[in-house]
């Protein structure tokens, strides 16, 4: 896997605009909820619900968020990320 961009959360702020810039962009978003993994198709009616399941509590983008392809993968859940490495 090569990564094409690393960005430090802690030091680069996301806010809702960007955020949604970047969800939309997405054909599908899984964002990883406690032990559930959540599955969006980004479209202006989930806007709020979406910005806001992608957002942690520092009103910052969640992290680890990962982009492989038109996918976005938003959030730590353990069997998300088996998953992806099968």
């Amino acid at each position: 896997m090569t990564i094409g961009e690393e960005v430090d959360a802690k030091k680069q702020v996301v806010g809702p605009d960007r955020i949604w810039g970047l969800l939309s962009g997405a054909d599908t978003v899984y964002v990883a909820s406690g032990r559930k993994r959540l599955v969006f198709k980004p479209d202006g009616s989930n806007r709020e619900e979406l910005v806001n399941k992608a957002t942690g509590p520092t009103g910052n983008l969640r992290a680890p968020t990962l982009r492989i392809g038109k996918n976005l993968y938003i959030g730590f859940n353990e069997a998300m990320y088996e998953d992806l490495t099968g």
